[in-house]
């Protein structure tokens, strides 16, 4: 026993040295890799991973800017912007995406609430940029989101301002309304300056001034920990609001333009005839922009794009009707102005004149008689234009309609303007290949066949007349602020031209235009008050036509809503001075006198009550700028 144990101790030394050598060489190689990645990541690597580790724990967020107000004339808010709260998820600190917004869910489901966000983050964006998941959510959503925010890993509460539209529908077609920008107009020179996600104006003034009311983005250094929440706001820089819009439009009369247009589709345009400010302009049908603030929704989308009235058509300006009988007036002037007649001159209605073998019939089929040009815009005999017409000819009568601003848009501070068109002899070959037939002639003489106009052209055509002769430039901006008060920009009032009359054929004209509205057989009796202060004409624009043998059954059998004749009416108030034009056109609303002359009533005697002379809207201090 005492060997073999001499035997072991002899031989344990150098049973275990090879052992130890092998465990120290690894210890060593482990020590100097262990040292060798250390210098590696502090010298080598430690400027990048500093930058890498600071990107980690400090975050720049935007701070977005309240976009500008829109005020009208008495700077009464027709948009501001109220507070919007979103749901949103930095993906980098999620973790698992999938299971941070299946968390959200089952909170949401607990306390019976839907959950309407998306379902996964973008596959393509840059890193810690947030992924809206909801957008305008509910105080119950945001309370329950806050409660759990520790179970919740990169859930975080985005505050956006939102616009509000405060006129709802009755001024969205003038207004507009913003939304996010498309990735057509991300490609455009025009918005090179924005990034994907950016609100953007997509209509009416909203668009026009975008540049001016979206105003400059802020942003804040914060120090953030592991899950994403700030800890400590390191730098602010404010946002800049965006710049305000004065605009020319009376708040109060655009409502009473929307609640007196009592028909389903058409439109009401009011100017100050003395400077083509427009005070009020309603297109019916319309839709509530407050609706695209955060995003439509598909099923509101679909109703509003597929509505056969297009409700998004802003017909003031873009909707495209023949003048009817307003077109007399530019008939009547231009026969005054080339001596055809000098105003005391009668022409004999018998009810209808032969061209050919076709007879064109008067609106009285028993005939007017012997009339006079004053007569024959009081009662708006067909007979007596359609003679004047024809001695005038196509290309005269185009001559003076363009003469009066038809035919070519007006160049209004709004987008989506048709201009129109006033046919010649020249045109119809060049569209159809063939002569100009008189039949035509007797057509347009009346404002019918290819003629046609907007609402807008025929208000600012009828304002010449009763303001002695100047076609003014329409305006609904009148100019640009900043938040501060300070005038940044004018739009000024500019001419486009005079009419081709003196003062003495525009004062024929304007008698028998109060004619119409106060005399015992005037088309426009709707529209007489007790101060006799208004004149005006009445149209009844044919949609299809009709031959002469079916006029009778057509009368006593119901016609469809479609084919249905427009009714149109505009006016002058006062008489002595002119402060409004009104011009209203019912679309299939029948006869002028009886659907659109109540209508421009309504209006007129609500601006005489509340409106007397003597009333302004707004200082003028000189910075709107003048005449040009």
């Amino acid at each position: 026993m005492a060997n073999r144990h001499c035997k072991l101790n002899k031989q344990e030394p150098s049973d275990f040295r090879s052992r130890f050598v092998v465990v120290g060489c690894i210890v060593f190689f482990a020590f100097f890799l262990l040292v060798g990645r250390v210098w590696y990541l502090q010298v080598l690597k430690g400027g990048e991973l500093r930058e890498r580790s600071e990107n980690n724990r400090i975050r720049v967020q935007e701070i977005k800017p309240l976009r500008g107000l829109i005020l009208d004339a008495q700077r009464n808010v027709l948009v501001d912007n109220d507070a919007s709260f979103d749901i949103a998820l930095i993906p980098e600190e999620a973790g698992s995406v999938d299971g941070v917004i299946a968390s959200l869910r089952n909170l949401y489901e607990e306390r019976n609430i839907v959950y309407t966000g998306v379902h996964a983050a973008p596959p393509v964006r840059k890193r810690f940029l947030p992924v809206t998941l909801e957008r305008d959510v509910t105080w119950n959503k945001l309370a329950l989101v806050e409660m759990n925010s520790t179970m919740l890993p990169g859930i975080i509460i985005d505050v956006v301002p939102v616009r509000n539209y405060t006129m709802g529908p009755a001024m969205a077609h003038v207004l507009g309304y913003v939304g996010e920008i498309s990735r057509d107009d991300l490609q455009s020179p025009t918005y090179r300056e924005y990034r994907s996600g950016s609100l953007v104006g997509k209509a009416g003034i909203e668009r026009v001034v975008d540049r001016q009311l979206r105003g400059k983005s802020g942003g804040a250094q914060v120090e953030v920990n592991v899950t994403g929440q700030i800890l400590d706001v390191l730098a602010r820089v404010d946002p800049t609001p965006g710049s305000n819009v004065v605009t020319t439009l009376d708040r109060d009369l655009q409502q009473v333009c929307w609640d007196a247009f009592d028909k389903p589709t058409g439109a009401v345009v009011v100017m100050d005839p003395n400077d083509g400010s427009v005070l009020a302009m309603v297109s019916k049908p319309a839709f509530d922009p407050n609706l695209f603030n955060r995003g439509i929704n598909a099923m509101d989308w679909e109703k509003f794009s597929t509505d056969s009235m297009a409700p998004f058509k802003n017909r003031a300006v873009s909707g495209l009707y023949p003048p009817a009988s307003l077109f007399k007036l530019i008939i009547a002037a231009a026969a005054l102005d080339r001596g055809l007649i000098t105003g005391e001159e009668t022409i004999f209605c018998r009810g209808a004149i032969t061209l050919g073998d076709r007879d064109f019939r008067c609106w009285k089929r028993e005939g007017h008689g012997a009339l006079n040009l004053h007569q024959a815009i009081v009662q708006s005999c067909d007979v007596f234009f359609y003679t004047l017409g024809l001695q005038l000819g196509i290309d005269d009568i185009a001559e003076y309609a363009v003469q009066f601003g038809l035919g070519a848009a007006t160049g209004i501070d709004i987008p989506g303007e048709r201009g129109g068109l006033v046919p010649t002899s020249k045109w119809k070959r060049e569209r159809f290949g063939e002569p100009w037939q008189r039949g035509e002639t007797v057509s347009v003489s009346i404002g019918q066949g290819f003629l046609n106009a907007t609402p807008l052209q025929l208000a600012r055509a009828f304002s010449a007349i009763a303001n002695g002769g100047t076609l003014y430039k329409p305006r609904i901006i009148r100019q640009i602020e900043s938040p501060y008060g300070e005038v940044l920009e004018v739009f000024p009032v500019r001419t486009q031209g005079r009419l081709p009359l003196d003062p003495g054929h525009l004062d024929k004209l304007r008698r028998a235009l109060r004619g119409a509205v106060n005399e015992p057989r005037g088309t426009g009796r709707a529209l007489r008050r007790e101060e006799r202060d208004v004149f005006g004409k009445t149209g009844t624009a044919q949609v299809i036509s009709i031959p002469d043998d079916d006029e009778e059954k057509s009368e006593k059998t119901e016609t469809p809503f479609r084919f249905r004749d427009h009714a149109l009416f505009v006016c002058s108030v006062p008489y002595d001075d002119p402060r409004i034009t009104v011009m209203v056109i019912a679309e299939h609303g029948g006869h002028g006198g009886s659907a659109a002359a109540p209508i421009a009533r309504k209006i007129v005697d609500w601006y005489m009550e509340n409106r007397p002379p003597g009333d302004v809207l707004a200082e003028d201090d000189g910075t709107f700028g003048g005449e040009s």
